[in-house]
This record gives C-alpha cells, sequence and structure tokens, in this order.
C-alpha cells in the first residue's frame, strides 16, 4: 500500500466513525444533555461494557505510544484529546497520519 493510499484509508474511517458518532450520540445528548449519563451508559450490560473497556485500554495505549515518541513526534497529544471527543478511532488516524508525515521529513 502506497503511503498517499495509507493516509486517505486511515481518514477516511476516521471522517467517517466522527461522522457516525455525530449522528448517534448528539441527537439524543441535546434531547437530555447528561453527559455524564451518557458516559454512563456505555457499561448498561457486559457487552456494552467490553466494548467501553477496549475503547478505554486503546486509548491508554495510545497515550503510551505518544509519550513515547513525543521527541519525535511533535503535537500528538491534540491526538489524545481528539481520541477523547469524538473517539479513539479518530484519534489513532490523526495520530498515524502526522507521524507518518512528521517521520517521513525527517528522513
Amino acid at each position: 500500500m502506497s503511503e498517499k493510499a495509507f493516509k486517505i484509508s486511515i481518514a477516511l474511517i476516521g471522517i467517517t466513525f466522527t461522522l457516525l458518532f455525530c449522528i448517534l450520540v448528539i441527537p439524543p445528548l441535546v434531547e437530555n444533555p447528561d453527559v455524564i449519563g451518557a458516559f454512563a451508559a456505555g457499561f448498561v450490560n457486559p457487552y456494552a461494557a467490553g466494548y467501553s473497556t477496549d475503547v478505554f485500554c486503546c486509548w491508554a495505549i495510545l497515550l503510551v505510544w505518544v509519550i513515547y515518541e513525543a521527541p519525535k513526534v511533535k503535537y500528538g497529544w491534540i491526538c489524545l484529546l481528539i481520541g477523547v471527543v469524538p473517539g479513539v478511532a479518530v484519534g489513532l488516524a490523526a495520530y498515524l497520519i502526522i507521524r507518518t508525515t512528521q517521520l517521513k521529513n525527517k528522513a
């Protein structure tokens, strides 16, 4: 896979997730603006709790990766914020794009 195809694929997945997140989450949140309740709803049953735990662990792995590569990759911390809202899928996609671009420019 070429670098261009890689970046486009990652960006499209991140954009798709962001759109789906907005479609699924914003209407109920506008109707009932209880952010803490919405957050807790991710743990309403064992299956949702499993997926929610996976998301938290993926964000933690991204955190460790960003810290580890901080001397080589600038602005990774922004991807950690993006990983909170709209989600880890977008934060990881952004980090991979930033990382690939910066490491290529250093080579």
